[in-house]
């Protein structure tokens, strides 16, 4: 095991952020074809991805320091993902890299005309962060605990320290797995997706229900992304619809992560919940005008022009 001690200076780190990186391979193709046939690909992109790193990727655009803990090994893929947190000045000083395995990778199908997608993606074999492995010391003026919720065991270790040193936590719950309840309990800011509660409420359950469900494990602040359809949010008693942005959308790969790293430049500024929610999905939005996760991630400039103009 190896510990990247590349730029050990974190003191001015403001976001932590917590789960996995990966290499995103994504293909535009002019229709999916059907099982057992074939189709030519438009044009092919090579783009680093993964929900925490591309939250930090787009804090980091907005003027944000930030830093990723993860897993990675030091295969091609690897290389590709480091390099791409170097290259968006994203601190990796504690990010481990394993010798000896494989890290994430994800092949990406997106069909030409409005930028539907269909992934296949593989975890790789590089062993998750443990417990053990979670220290925030390192970190003595951050305010914000960002997660993915992908590595439980570190989410939660990481959920406990954040409280002891005061900084807020915010969790990305995109799908329900084992330990995710007790970990969405332990965090002041849930932002899930629309199918995150479908295994507790059953499918179809309205978004209301959902964030109401969600809002009694105790964060302060819940909000559920519904894609196209915008989000829906509850602070306290006060429940707020956020309207996507209508934009020319080419692939809404990231599109998610992205809301996620603006809520939290929003709540680092003190925002309430509805102007979080609005700036979030205005960057979300124009992140969809490009291919990739993290290629289109507009900074700050781009997004108070866009608001500015809607």
């Amino acid at each position: 095991m190896v510990m990247m001690k590349e730029n050990p200076i974190t003191e001015d780190v403001q976001v932590i952020g917590l789960g996995q990186a990966c290499v995103d391979c994504l293909g535009r193709l002019r229709a999916y074809p059907e099982e057992d046939g074939k189709a030519e690909l438009v044009d092919l992109h090579i783009q680093s991805g993964g929900p925490a790193a591309t939250a930090l990727v787009a804090l980091s655009r907005l003027g944000i320091r930030t830093s990723f803990l993860g897993s990675l090994s030091d295969d091609a893929w690897g290389i590709i993902i480091i390099e791409g947190l170097k290259a968006e000045k994203v601190d990796y000083s504690f990010l481990k890299v394993t010798p000896g395995y494989t890290s994430q990778f994800a092949f990406i199908a997106i069909t030409k005309d409005g930028g539907s997608r269909t992934i296949f993606w593989h975890r790789g074999s590089v062993p998750h962060l443990k417990a053990a492995d979670v220290d925030l010391s390192p970190f003595p003026r951050a305010k914000i605990l960002h997660m993915d919720g992908l590595m439980i065991e570190a989410c939660q270790e990481a959920a406990r320290q954040a409280r002891e040193r005061g900084l807020k936590t915010v969790l990305d719950a995109g799908t329900m797995r084992e330990g995710s309840m007790e970990l969405a309990s332990m965090v002041d800011v849930l932002i899930a997706s629309e199918r995150f509660a479908e295994p507790l409420l059953g499918k179809g359950a309205s978004a209301e229900k959902a964030l109401q469900y969600l809002h009694r494990l105790g964060p302060k602040e819940v909000v559920i992304t519904l894609g196209t359809k915008g989000s829906i949010g509850v602070s306290g008693d006060e429940i707020i619809q956020q309207d996507a942005y209508k934009v020319d959308a080419v692939d809404t790969t990231g599109a998610g992560d992205v809301y996620h790293g603006a809520y939290v430049y929003g709540v680092l500024r003190g925002w309430g919940m509805g102007e979080c929610m609005g700036f979030a999905s205005a960057a979300a939005a124009l992140k969809c005008t490009q291919i990739g996760a993290q290629k289109g991630i507009p900074r700050l400039e781009e997004v108070e022009g866009f608001l500015s103009r809607t």
